[in-house]
């Protein structure tokens, strides 16, 4: 057999396709492979360039096959896409991974250690528990206002809810009894909640830059936590820019024939983290509009007289996301100088 110079595999969950090319460019590897005889396989390989798409066990993989002396690359999905040709099928993906890492353009996702994604777990677990709880609260809400009981906005407001239905005996007792429950159930969920967010403060005061990231006005612990556990690598990004992009915190681009024309935010990569970063930006548009806190920079009472508060929120987070990546990326700590001024391309993300 010519000598493999790259494999790409396409992985499921007990077949693997893999896909490999000579330095000529010749295909001298086309094999299914059960899971079972994936690391025996690879240990008898010499070392060569493995790639495979960033998706559920991709690096739990890569882990084993850079133990095995192999170097491991991971792609975006999304990026591997334009290089398969027609007909969906696992020889025609592997091939065109194949394709796909050769570019020299191409952009690869840093592979996460076993701790990492231990930390992911828990705040994924978080956001979880966050949405079951937001069903929940919205069930009780819902099911107290067909029998005329409505609670104010909050979730401080569900259990006094919950108390007071179950202390009015002129509702039928099949109402109160099935309210008792999920009164039981988000009491349950309460629990588990406070302890995920306990694990998850006892893993941001334990790591110093997450403790540096919320000096950023913003950003808070849970903030602060996912910047370090969603972006293992910061090099991996050019600048601060390319961060926000990829947070999907820029403006789309629709320029042409010399025309700059700037839409909404692309609302690409990471929702959570977007997510929470824009919910921190709120907090300080906020404080901003009444004219206290540390956040009320000059750039940002400018900016609050052209533009909506969302849309000042958003450019905000932009910028946050931009501070956070040159702390990840330098060592450097936070400076509120530089919170005084923002560069024009910032701003626009708020058109």
């Amino acid at each position: 057999m010519d000598k493999i110079t790259r494999i790409f595999i396409d992985t499921s969950k007990n077949v693997f396709q893999l896909h490999g090319v000579n330095q000529a460019e010749e295909v001298v590897l086309r094999r299914q492979l059960p899971r079972s005889k994936m690391a025996p396989f690879f240990s008898k390989l010499p070392p060569t360039v493995i790639a495979m798409e960033a998706c559920g066990g991709a690096h739990h993989w890569a882990r084993v096959l850079r133990a095995l002396g192999h170097e491991v690359k991971l792609i975006a999905p999304q990026l591997v896409k334009p290089y398969v040709k027609r007909g969906k099928n696992d020889l025609t993906d592997a091939a065109g991974g194949c394709e796909a890492m050769s570019r020299p353009t191409m952009r690869f996702v840093p592979v996460k250690t076993v701790e990492q994604q231990a930390a992911l777990m828990l705040a994924g677990v978080r956001e979880a528990v966050v949405k079951e709880r937001t069903q929940l609260s919205n069930m009780i809400r819902g099911y107290a206002a067909e029998f005329g009981v409505v609670a104010p906005k909050g979730l401080c407001a569900i259990e006094p809810l919950l108390v007071e239905i179950a202390e009015d005996t002129s509702h039928p007792a099949l109402m109160r009894e099935v309210f008792a429950g999920l009164g039981e159930q988000y009491a349950q969920l309460r629990a588990k909640f406070e302890a995920i967010d306990a694990k998850l403060l006892a893993w941001h005061k334990a790591n110093q830059l997450s403790r540096a990231l919320t000096e950023i006005p913003g950003v808070g612990p849970i903030g602060g936590s996912l910047l370090v556990m969603k972006t293992p690598d910061p090099h991996a990004f050019k600048s601060g820019r390319q961060y926000a992009a990829w947070l999907g915190l820029t403006p789309k681009d629709h320029s042409t024939a010399g025309k700059a024309r700037a839409g909404a935010i692309t609302r690409a990569g990471d929702e959570t983290l977007r997510s929470v970063l824009v919910v921190g930006a709120t907090s300080v548009v906020k404080m901003a509009q009444q004219n206290r806190g540390p956040g009320a920079s000059p750039w940002l009472v400018e900016l609050l007289k052209r533009k909506t508060p969302k849309q000042a929120a958003v450019a905000l987070a932009n910028k946050i996301a931009r501070i956070a990546w040159t702390m990840m990326a330098t060592g450097e700590l936070y400076d509120a100088k530089r919170m005084q001024a923002a560069p024009a391309a910032i701003a626009a993300t708020a058109a």
